[in-house]
């Protein structure tokens, strides 16, 4: 049994220096841990020490916004419905001062109704008070008078009795290709001239005019 405890110390030490031999053939030096961890208890000790009461308040300081409230929208005007009614009887309204209207006007039936629309605006196929063509004109003011007229200028040539301009009276039709107006006497008629144009009194400017009579 000595024997054998003597081998197995003999064996062990004789490990050791094999194992030496093996660490030395890769370079590792030795590492002394108890030195490593005397230097962190060091550096630890060194280290300043923060501390807090429990009773610590803690402010932030934040400035005071004020919110800025956004200007209310501009208030909206509601439009005003216009009816029909409405628009004739402005168009009824028109001053036959914007105009001079002849004396003829006074006691004439045709005229007088012709003449409550003056400075009503020319509009192409018109035949209401919002807007009057020529023959869409004499329609409507000769159809208050119950007296029917055709709705085309061209086919007023055909119609009624043609009298000469010097026994044309006031209150008779003139007609020219393209055009028809009421004589207001005196060198003057009352028409819807054109685009752009309003219904007025003016003086008669067309060459060799026809004038004709209804009734």
């Amino acid at each position: 049994m000595v024997a054998a405890s003597s081998g197995l110390i003999v064996s062990a030490i004789g490990a050791a220096p094999a194992q030496a031999a093996s660490d030395s053939a890769v370079g590792l030096p030795p590492v002394d841990t108890a030195a490593l961890a005397a230097q962190a208890q060091a550096q630890l000790e060194l280290a300043p020490v923060v501390t807090a009461p429990a009773t610590a308040e803690w402010k932030l300081d934040v400035p005071d916004v004020t919110p800025v409230k956004p200007a209310p929208p501009a208030p909206v005007k509601a439009k005003k419905a216009t009816t029909s009614t409405t628009r004739t009887s402005r168009s009824a309204e028109r001053a036959v001062a914007n105009t001079p209207a002849p004396p003829s006007v006074s006691g004439n039936a045709v005229l007088e109704i012709a003449a409550r629309y003056v400075g009503t605006p020319y509009r192409y196929g018109g035949n209401t008070p919002d807007g009057f063509d020529c023959s869409g004109f004499l329609q409507y003011v000769y159809a208050q008078l119950g007296i029917s007229l055709p709705r085309s200028s061209s086919a007023y040539a055909s119609i009624g009795t043609r009298v000469s301009a010097a026994d044309a009276l006031p209150g008779d039709i003139i007609y020219t290709p393209g055009h028809v107006g009421i004589y207001a006497g005196d060198g003057m008629q009352i028409d819807s001239p054109r685009p752009g144009k309003t219904i007025q009194f003016r003086a008669i400017w067309q060459s060799n005019p026809i004038y004709i009579r209804v009734s």
